[in-house]
């Protein structure tokens, strides 16, 4: 496997690991990013892998999806997740602030769609 392959696999299984983690201490809105970051970070490794080239510098999971050729149900998922790389950042596209919005029950389902997300792309980085 190419180096800058297995590097970005590396840092996605940290991203989830930090998420999971996240999660765990209560900080529901990091884990919401690093599940986005998880999930964009394999995105991006799989891009490398299937075409020979640096991956695109955008955040946007569902542009991603579409290039690696994801199943339509999982590019679904993978839209849903996108607005995370901002929302959990910034209180004026959020709403708010990020640290209070953010609850466990829906820390809970970003990680859960990005494990799903994460399923299928590691299946085919092996």
């Amino acid at each position: 496997m190419r180096p800058e392959i297995a590097n970005w696999i590396k840092q996605a299984l940290a991203d989830a690991k930090t998420a999971k983690d996240c999660l765990t201490a209560g900080n529901h809105y990091a884990c919401a990013f690093f599940a986005h970051q998880s999930v964009e970070k394999a995105l991006k490794a799989l891009f490398i892998l299937r075409f020979k080239t640096a991956p695109p510098k955008i955040h946007d999971l569902l542009k991603l999806a579409k290039a690696v050729k994801m199943p339509k149900d999982l590019q679904n998922v993978a839209a849903d997740l996108t607005s995370e790389a901002v929302t959990t950042r910034y209180p004026d596209i959020a709403g708010g602030t990020p640290a209070e919005l953010y609850h466990k029950d829906k820390a809970l389902r970003v990680l859960k769609s990005a494990r799903r997300l994460l399923r299928w792309l590691y299946k085919r980085l092996k």
